[in-house]
């Protein structure tokens, strides 16, 4: 088991050939017909070639002689990483190295948790805050908070960002999810919501009087474009992580979802439309090998032709968590830097970085 000169190899071991069979189960974009796994050597093997990726989770797919399946993560590999769906298997290419700032440590601040009753979803939303002295007016609101925190180390990247003076102090506001699917699925309700009620009882909690900076991931990110869209005022920016900006043309595979109709009447629009009521910064992430990296440049490139200052940053990875948060510095450190106005602590110029990015 391994990943050595671009190729993956793996090894499962049966003696005594109790299985029908093995397959690799992945998300990196590898074509079914290469993940079957051969028997020889009492043992099921497979050796291919590598996704155009520095990471790789995976989980082994068991096929039992009584035509049961099962998934398991490797038992030759001890490494796992956390998830939406509970931890997986992970190799890493030689090349690949863990953000600097998880090392770094933290300015101090203080938590406080809020309820925050939402008629629009007849339904409350639950936020956790983290407010560092002298954040004053700068505010960055996550959808998936919580999993953005524990899965991708959000709260440690903003202490870590403002202990070091990468950024200045600023509010995090973690929300939760709720009905997931449902509220992120370009809902007017949540829009609603979250434009409501939520800014309006952040601002009273946490005094500040200005726009907010939004992040989210996967449908998360279609949820904060949809609010911007909806509620244009009320945000300086835009971090939006693998969105999943469906459209029937590039995602026949999502059409059994069931909010797919609502969200394509959202990006429909937005993506031939020729004019923005109030454009703002807004950088998208994406991986090089998932499904969303062709909806994603659609995205970009339309928000860009209707004036938003906008760029797509393709991440050798997949859509995952530990991408999102590979991708938080600098990219998100220049967002953030440049939607608060804070041009002293702006990484560069606004325009290509790394892995790829496409200024638009």
């Amino acid at each position: 088991m391994g990943w050595v000169d671009g190729r993956l190899t793996f090894r499962y071991a049966d003696p005594q050939r109790r299985l029908a069979g093995v397959s690799l189960a992945q998300h990196a974009g590898l074509p079914r017909e290469v993940l079957e796994f051969d028997y020889r050597d009492q043992a099921w093997h497979l050796d291919l070639r590598a996704p155009a990726a520095w990471r790789l989770e995976y989980q082994l797919r068991l096929r039992h002689l009584d035509g049961r399946e099962e998934t398991v993560n490797d038992p030759d590999n001890p490494a796992r990483v956390g998830g939406a769906f509970g931890d997986k298997s992970v190799l890493h290419r030689a090349d690949y190295v863990e953000p600097a700032w998880l090392d770094l440590p933290g300015a101090r601040g203080t938590w406080r948790e809020l309820t925050v009753p939402a008629p629009t979803l007849d339904a409350d939303i639950h936020a956790r805050t983290w407010s560092p002295p002298s954040a004053g007016e700068r505010v960055l609101v996550a959808n998936d908070g919580p999993e953005y925190d524990k899965l991708a180390d959000l709260g440690h990247y903003a202490a870590a960002m403002v202990g070091s003076g990468s950024l200045p102090p600023f509010h995090l506001v973690l929300l939760a999810p709720g009905d997931r699917d449902n509220w992120y699925s370009a809902n007017n309700a949540y829009m609603a919501a979250l434009t409501g009620p939520v800014l309006t009882r952040l601002r009273r909690e946490l005094g500040f009087t200005g726009k907010i900076t939004g992040i989210g991931a996967s449908l998360g990110g279609l949820a904060m474009l949809h609010a911007q869209r909806r509620a244009p005022a009320a945000f300086a920016g835009l971090f939006l992580q693998s969105g999943s900006f469906f459209r029937p043309r590039l995602d026949p595979q999502e059409s059994g979802f069931r909010y797919f109709n609502r969200i394509t009447r959202f990006t429909g629009p937005v993506v031939a439309s020729e004019f923005a009521a109030h454009p703002v910064p807004t950088l998208l992430t994406c991986g090089t090998v998932e499904e969303n990296l062709t909806n994603n440049r659609e995205m970009a490139e339309a928000l860009a032709r209707t004036g938003y200052p906008a760029e797509l940053v393709e991440v050798p990875d997949g859509h995952h968590f530990t991408a999102w948060r590979d991708a938080f510095d600098p990219h998100l450190t220049r967002l953030l830097a440049r939607s608060w106005g804070e041009t002293s602590w702006s990484l560069g110029s606004w325009g290509p970085g790394a892995w790829g990015s496409r200024a638009l």
